[in-house]
């Protein structure tokens, strides 16, 4: 509010300074202006000055204080989206690694309880690939 006051008086000081003039035309109807007129007597503005009570005071800092929590509030939201973005990325980046590693062809076994190799058929192969498929289109876009 200070800022708003300042910028205000800031506005109003030429106007103050070059003068403001009032006059009647024959009509009567009644007219300012920043130029003198024929007739035209000068008007003295002043800035009007507002005095708060502690009132307004404590809603004025009551207000400012809700505004700083939602800005606080909006950027956590936004620090938090971009870390899961970032972790969706990554875990995007994973997947079509493994996609591509799945697409080069060879010959893919897991350890079986004794330590011994067991070798995945070509369906099992085949049905991980489509799952990684479809766990990138979910998750990469």
């Amino acid at each position: 509010m200070r800022i708003a006051l300042l910028i205000v008086s800031v506005l109003l000081t030429p106007l103050a300074m070059a003068g403001i003039y009032r006059w009647v035309d024959p009509g009567g109807s009644v007219h300012f202006s920043a130029k003198p007129q024929p007739g035209a007597e000068r008007v003295e503005v002043r800035p009007q000055v507002l005095d708060r009570d502690d009132a307004t005071r404590e809603r004025q800092a009551r207000t400012e204080r809700f505004f700083e929590a939602r800005r606080e509030e909006q950027e956590a939201t936004r620090v938090a989206a971009s870390a899961r973005q970032g972790q969706r990325e990554q875990e995007c980046q994973q997947l079509r690694e493994r996609l591509s590693r799945l697409s080069q062809g060879g010959r893919y076994f897991s350890a079986d309880a004794k330590g011994g190799r067991v070798y995945y058929s070509d369906e099992e192969i085949g049905a991980a690939w489509r799952q990684l498929a479809s766990r990138i289109s979910q998750i990469c876009r």
